[in-house]
């Protein structure tokens, strides 16, 4: 016997395949249709002896057979629709309630006084996050970005700190759940970048730069891993600079690597919090990092890019919002590359 297609499709659906189940189970004559269903789709009376005896409502007793199965094949032909159309209403609810996936939850945000930390803090605050910008010594930049976040209505505090301190991160971090009672995503994304060659390297950067990425990356790694709360995000900016290995770049490079990996321990360790811990890589970023190196620093890079252009912080922004929401919730453990195609 054929499997039945009651809308002609040409492969059975799983609708279909469950109609020929039934329908090739039902005995060959003198029945009606079945009113109640079990938890293991059976009818619902309990003796096998009066199991079809009960009629539908939708029938009569004088219903022959093939009355009978005329009317069940009606109903269950409708019933995809039935799905269909609940399946469509279910989504538009779970829509509307992500539409803003940062209600009633909080952000902070490392270095987001300029640059992919600001346009970070900004984006998580049109989805709704409370924000914590975080600056060293652009305080009134980190004002600033606190003015714009609350001008479109959202809400945010700033808080001067110096990451390689870990009693200023810890105070910052309070000074997040004094505000908004908890944290839910922590961007790390503080850092600077000395480049030179080996041989011309000196100790104050080198040691300077330890500190900031490498000893502040951690710091606050480790408060992230004390205090977001379940099915949060905590993310750290490393550097497609990684990748690319370019001259006197080894001990930038270098800072950037061992945030990758701060990532993929730390997603191994909160292992069944439902927390996801990634590193964002971006490539070349018009910022103030990148232009103190001077013009010659951005010399080529356009032409270089498949994308034919410098990256723009609200790009990166962008990817750190896509993991921050429902959608990046099966991205752990990973570094992501958002560089326009420079490698």
């Amino acid at each position: 016997m054929a499997a039945i297609h009651p809308r002609g499709n040409r492969h059975p659906t799983s609708a279909s395949l469950v109609n020929f189940n039934l329908l090739r189970e039902m005995p060959a004559s003198g029945v009606g249709s079945c009113t109640r269903m079990t938890k293991t789709g059976g009818c619902g009376s309990t003796s096998r002896g009066n199991q079809f005896k009960e009629a539908s409502s939708m029938t009569d007793k004088s219903d022959t057979p093939d009355n009978s199965r005329r009317t069940f094949l009606a109903l269950t032909a409708a019933a995809p629709a039935a799905l269909a159309l609940g399946g469509t209403a279910s989504a538009q609810t779970a829509t509307q309630e992500s539409a803003l996936p940062g209600s009633g939850r909080a952000a902070i945000v490392t270095g987001s006084s300029r640059g992919i930390g600001a346009a970070t803090a900004k984006r998580l605050a049109r989805d709704g996050y409370a924000v914590t910008v975080n600056c060293l010594t652009h305080i009134d930049l980190a004002a600033q970005v606190v003015a714009e976040i609350e001008a479109e209505g959202g809400r945010a505090i700033w808080l001067q700190a110096d990451v390689a301190d870990p009693e200023a991160v810890r105070a910052l971090f309070a000074a997040n759940e004094e505000a908004f009672g908890g944290v839910d995503v922590v961007v790390g994304n503080a850092g600077i970048m000395n480049v030179s060659p080996f041989a011309e390297m000196s100790d104050a950067a080198f040691d300077r730069m330890i500190a900031t990425n490498v000893k502040g990356g951690f710091n606050t790694f480790r408060e992230a891993a004390r205090t977001v709360r379940k099915g949060g995000r905590i993310i750290t900016l490393s550097s497609g600079i990684v990748r690319q290995t370019p001259p006197a770049a080894a001990a930038y490079a270098g800072t950037k690597a061992d945030l990758q990996i701060y990532a993929r321990v730390l997603a191994k360790e909160l292992a069944g919090s439902n927390i996801t811990v990634n590193a964002v890589a971006p490539g070349a970023v018009d910022t103030q990092l990148l232009r103190q190196h001077g013009e010659d620093a951005l010399r080529g890079i356009p032409e270089a890019t498949p994308l034919r252009r410098l990256g723009q912080p609200e790009d990166i922004a962008e990817v750190i919002a896509m993991i921050c929401s429902n959608s990046g919730g099966w991205v752990n453990g990973e570094t992501i590359y958002a560089n326009g195609g420079l490698n």
